[in-house]
């Protein structure tokens, strides 16, 4: 059936789901082989204030990650990919309001470095992946969670939105907020928003307008991101200081 076609191509995406966005290097190349248009037609300060606006759009979308992590248990929300895995059924939070919080960060993320190349196509092709491409993770997800939990999970789907959501629909979340279990597992996260906005914006300068020197701001926004990565990640390796019980 074609629900079954697309809980196939679900599961697939899934485990590969952090190697599927390479398949734009080319079409984005080709995106960043022209001069930037918004510095072309409006001129430079208005290309400064939409690169400013993509980034701050981008880390929103890391907000909403932060916001379902830092309340998340152990054993759920997580970035695993070779297999399905939920300990528990998240209800409360950013739970309560769209049954896929990460994924909604995740297009926000996607759809903002989309915007930062200043490209329509770009931008379009990237919105329409991410259709096709959540659908099919959702559809793969759901069908483990109604496996796993049942009535429980039903009724939940029957109130809470699939993807946008529904303010109205709030509850506290189960958990307190811990900022440790969101440096934790959000550091990469936080430094890949930083090297891709440097790297489309060299990649612009380079490509599109035969600049390979790259703004001291940039330089020292990639140095920035690389320091926190570095420590967070060597904190999480050698360290119990991230650590919490229970998260």
């Amino acid at each position: 059936m074609l629900t079954d076609k697309i809980t196939r191509q679900g599961d697939w995406l899934f485990r590969w789901r952090s190697y599927v966005l390479l398949a734009f290097i080319p079409l984005g190349v080709y995106a960043l082989s022209t001069p930037e248009p918004i510095e072309a037609y409006f001129g430079p300060t208005a290309d400064r204030l939409w690169e400013i606006a993509c980034i701050l759009l981008a880390f929103a979308g890391l907000g909403v990650r932060m916001l379902t992590v830092g309340h998340a248990p152990r054993g759920t929300s997580g970035r695993n990919t070779k297999e399905q895995i939920a300990d528990t059924l998240n209800t409360t939070g950013m739970y309560s309001i769209t049954r896929n919080p990460l994924y909604l960060g995740n297009a926000i993320i996607y759809m903002a470095l989309a915007l930062l190349t200043q490209s329509l196509c770009f931008a379009l092709v990237m919105a329409l992946f991410l259709v096709i491409y959540l659908e099919r993770i959702i559809a793969t997800e759901e069908q483990f969670l109604a496996n796993r939990f049942g009535d429980k999970y039903r009724a939940w789907t029957a109130r809470v939105p699939v993807f946008f959501p529904k303010f109205s629909l709030w509850m506290p979340p189960a958990l307190t907020f811990s900022m440790r279990n969101v440096l934790r597992r959000e550091y990469s996260g936080f430094f890949g928003i930083i090297a891709a906005a440097v790297v489309i914006n060299y990649a612009h300068e380079a490509l599109g307008e035969g600049d390979t020197r790259n703004g001291a701001i940039w330089i020292a926004f990639f140095l920035f991101g690389a320091a926190v990565y570095v420590v967070l990640r060597s904190l999480k390796k050698h360290t119990e200081i991230l650590t919490v019980e229970g998260r």
